[in-house]
Order: structure tokens, then C-alpha cells, then sequence
């Protein structure tokens, strides 16, 4: 394996502890026995600007000359990192300018502009603002400070590694650290594998923004069309050419994980620090507990990194929603019953003593009813029985508890039957979240062909999902094909969603 020693030097003389804090290893009493494993959270959610962007940032501008302090610094960033040059130029007292797409939650706006920075608006998107930033270092003349692809921050962010091998000298298994750039896991995988090369540092993503693991598997970087937007932090479609090498070099694994399990460790850090992280901020949790579930390993000690805390406070009834589902605290079943006097009291009978947290039901025909129905369970064993007793009962049962499109949208929209309707296909479309932007996704919705159905619920989040049928006749399938490669957003076809066909269609 190369170990890249340079960087040993680099994270060794960081300057980061002029402005960051060393942070606790925090032994997860509670995840610990449940798991039967050995699990420490490295807090990096109370540095600060609640994020560890904070070390690599300000590694980096303190290396800057007086001539570049001088005239000043700048960056594209929507989050964590924006907030960390803020203050590292708050410290180092130089001018900072931010450049921040149009679509930036006031929340974050408003954090960087208390550090006493400028901000500049401009485009949609991430890549839309940093051309922007670009052109205004070509005629300012002002220092571009990049959120992960350079040595000094990756350094700075290499100091994690240095802080976890000297909290825990003793015999440790694993790090877990999320992956967006790479700069976390490129940082502390260069100093843990020239120090401690027996331990393993193991990347985390999600399973819709996962653009580090499939460059390695290419064997060169790889930019995404589209990434899922959940995890906001982590959200890179194409990651740094520094981090990729170190990554590639120094990785033992990537992990991918999904939007529950992400949920489910946002609970689980809640339960044993009552910190809440972000989604970013709980994506190397839910790779640690994704690999003992994996592996069937016990007595493992295993360390994950809390990167972030940065968190909208509305997305917080979504999160809790899928956290219970994913901890099989919660079920959710389509059940059909027969249409006639006493159907429900028996079902109800035999769900038993479980606590019923939704139930939704509307008249179909003269024959069945088909029921949504949300149940608490003290584990997914239970709910597995509970599944199989309704069977035992002669009810049809669809288990619905890890359908996206279900738990997002169907479950609000039970009962909304049409027969008028021929030829409906059903999309889901994502459009970055921020006043006006459903208004502008459905001005860019209008066509020749019918909207038969529309859902959407705002989660509090830096992105919105909108559920929508149309109808489209066969023969213009081509043309409906141009349509959806055209209209700039981001969507994927469910017609034959399960949920759907049983409930709606």
C-alpha cells in the first residue's frame, strides 16, 4: 500500500489549533450494546462552526502569505465549508467572499454572513457557483481556498486521524469516515496509515452520491450525472484528483448506505449524546453499523466520525419517520381484506396489542378493501410474524416498509383512485428547495400532456421531491421520452411501483 508519507509532515505541523478544537472520542454506550461491539464517536459536531470542514479551511489560509491575506479569499460553498473559511478569516482577519447558489437555505446565509463575510449569489447549483467564484478570481486577483482537493486541506483534515490513534493507543479495528470530495477520508487515512497501518479506514457513502467508489472501480474519476441530495454535505458528483490518489491508495473499503440507515444513525448518535448531526454528519455511523451487520463481527472496536451538525430543524420529522422504519420499530403494510360487516374488528384482532400509527382506508369496490397501515413493532422479527399471521388468515399482505415511494408519497395520497384516466405513468421529480421552486418546477411541468396526479411535502430539506402522474398515450411515447431529457430536473419512472398499483392506479 502507499502511504504517501509527505503527508505525515503536513498534518503534523497543521495549524489548525489556533481556531479548531480537539475533539472528544466518545465511547457509544448504548449503540455499544446493542451492537455488542465497541463503537466511539469522534465529535466533530462541536467544533466551532459544528463541522470539521473548520481544520482543513483554516490549514489552508494560514499558509497564505501576507500579500494574499491582504487582498483576500474566496470559495463556493453552500455549507459547512463556507462557514469554516468565514471564520477562518474572521481569525486571521482578511477579507472572505462566499459565493452561494441561489437555491442556499437563509439558515446558512445567514451563518456565514454573521462570521463577518460577503456573500454572493449566483446560479443554481453548486457547479453554477463556483464558475462564478472562478471568474471573480480571474478579475479580483483574490485566493481560492477549495473545499477538499488540495494538500493543506486535506492535511487539516488529516488531524482527525492524529487525534483517534493518540484517544485510543489501544488495539482499534476500523475508522469509518464519510465521503463527499474525499478530504476527510483521504486526510485521515494518510496519517493512520503510516502510523497505525494495521488499523482500517473505511470510506462511506450513499447509494445515490457514491462517485468515489466508482472512480476506484474505473480506475479514474468518474463524474455522476445526478447524486441524491439527502445527505446535502456529501453530495459531490465528481471528486477531487488529489483524493481520489489517496483514496484509491489508502482505502480498505467503501461502504454505500442508504437514506434510512442514515436516519437510523442520526438516532442512535442522538440517543447516546443528544447531539443532533446532519445527514452527512451520521453517514460514517450508519457505514460502521451497515459493516457489523455485514460481517457478524462482536467485541470489534470501531470508531466512526460525526463530521457535521449543521441541520435544518424541520427535516427532523422526516428523519424521525424513516429512523423507526429502518430500526424495524415500524411497519408498514398494504392489507386487503374482504368488504363486509366485521373485516376490520377481525383485523384489528389480529394486529393485537401493537400500536397502529396510521391507518388509511377508502372504498374500492364491493368485494376488497385494501388498507394502509403504519405499526409499531419491538423488532422486524415481530413484524415478519405479524405478516405472517395475516397470511395465516387467508388477508393478502404487502409489506411496504422499505418502498421509497410508499414512505415519501403514497402513504399521504391513499384513496386517490381514478378510472378516467388511460394511460398515467408515474415520476418522481428532485428540484433544489427554496421559495418559488415549486412554483418554477411546475411552469417547467407544462406540456401537451395531463397532470393526473401530484404530491409533495416539504421535509425541511435543501431539496424537494415531487411525486407526479401523467397521462401519456402510447403513440407519444418518443416525444414524452424528449420531454423528460429536456426539462432539467433530475427523475425516476415508478408506474410499476408496487404501492401505486395496489392504491392508485
Amino acid at each position: 500500500m502507499n502511504t504517501h508519507t509527505d503527508y505525515l509532515t503536513r498534518i503534523l505541523t497543521s495549524a489548525v489549533y489556533d481556531v479548531a478544537i480537539e475533539t472528544p472520542l466518545d465511547y457509544a454506550h448504548n449503540l455499544s450494546d446493542r451492537l455488542h461491539n465497541h463503537i466511539w464517536i469522534k465529535r466533530e459536531d462541536l467544533q466551532p462552526v459544528f463541522s470539521f470542514k473548520i481544520r482543513g479551511a483554516y490549514n489552508k489560509m494560514a499558509k497564505l502569505n501576507a500579500a494574499q491575506l491582504q487582498k483576500g479569499v474566496i470559495t463556493a460553498s453552500a455549507g459547512n465549508h463556507a462557514q469554516g473559511v468565514a471564520l477562518s478569516a474572521q481569525k486571521l482577519g482578511c477579507n472572505a467572499t462566499i459565493v452561494m447558489p441561489k437555491t442556499t437555505p437563509q439558515i446558512k446565509i445567514d451563518a456565514v454572513k454573521k462570521r463577518g463575510a460577503e456573500v454572493v449569489l449566483s446560479g443554481e447549483s453548486y457547479s453554477d457557483a463556483y464558475q462564478h467564484a472562478m471568474k471573480l478570481v480571474a478579475d479580483s486577483g483574490l485566493t481560492y481556498i477549495p473545499p477538499f482537493d488540495d494538500p493543506d486541506v486535506i492535511a487539516g483534515q488529516g488531524t482527525i486521524g492524529l487525534e483517534i490513534a493518540r484517544q485510543h493507543p489501544k488495539p482499534l479495528d476500523a475508522i469509518f469516515v464519510a465521503i463527499g470530495g474525499g478530504g476527510l477520508a483521504a486526510g485521515v487515512a494518510a496519517f493512520i496509515k503510516n502510523v497505525r497501518p494495521e488499523i482500517k479506514v473505511i470510506g462511506v457513502e450513499t447509494t445515490d452520491a457514491c462517485a468515489m467508489q466508482q472512480s476506484i472501480q474505473a480506475g479514474q474519476r468518474v463524474e455522476l450525472k445526478d447524486v441524491g441530495l439527502f445527505a446535502d454535505g456529501t453530495a459531490v458528483k465528481l471528486v477531487g484528483e488529489e483524493t481520489f490518489t489517496l483514496c484509491r491508495d489508502l482505502l480498505d473499503e467503501i461502504i454505500l448506505v442508504d437514506t434510512d440507515a442514515i436516519c437510523s444513525a442520526i438516532k442512535d448518535i442522538f440517543d447516546d449524546t443528544r447531539s443532533i448531526t446532519e445527514p452527512s454528519g451520521a453517514l460514517a455511523l450508519a457505514g460502521l453499523k451497515a459493516y457489523i451487520a455485514r460481517n457478524q463481527c462482536t467485541d470489534a472496536q470501531l470508531v466512526a466520525v460525526a463530521s457535521g451538525a449543521n441541520m435544518n430543524f424541520h427535516r427532523l420529522r422526516h428523519v424521525s419517520e424513516r429512523s423507526e422504519l429502518t430500526e424495524g420499530h415500524e411497519g408498514i403494510l398494504a392489507v386487503t381484506i374482504p368488504e363486509k360487516p366485521g373485516s376490520f374488528r377481525r383485523f384489528i384482532d389480529l394486529i393485537g396489542n401493537r400500536n397502529i400509527t396510521e391507518f388509511n382506508y377508502r372504498y374500492g369496490d364491493a368485494h376488497k378493501a385494501h388498507i394502509f397501515v403504519g405499526i409499531q413493532s419491538s423488532s422486524n422479527d415481530d413484524l415478519q410474524q405479524l405478516v405472517h399471521t395475516l397470511r395465516q388468515a387467508d388477508l393478502a399482505v404487502l409489506d411496504l416498509t422499505q418502498d421509497e415511494i410508499a414512505k415519501i408519497h403514497i402513504r399521504y395520497m391513499v384513496g386517490g383512485r381514478t378510472e378516467k384516466v388511460a394511460h398515467e405513468r408515474l415520476f418522481s421529480f428532485e428540484f433544489p428547495e427554496r421559495p418559488g421552486a415549486l412554483a418554477r418546477f411546475l411552469a417547467s411541468m407544462q406540456s401537451d400532456w395531463n397532470i393526473t396526479l401530484f404530491h409533495y411535502r416539504n421535509h425541511g430539506a435543501d431539496f424537494g421531491r415531487v411525486l407526479v402522474g401523467i397521462d401519456v398515450p402510447p403513440q407519444d411515447k418518443a416525444a414524452f421520452q424528449n420531454f423528460l431529457n429536456n426539462i432539467g430536473y433530475a427523475y425516476q419512472e415508478y408506474t410499476d411501483n408496487a404501492a401505486y398499483q395496489l392504491f392508485m392506479s
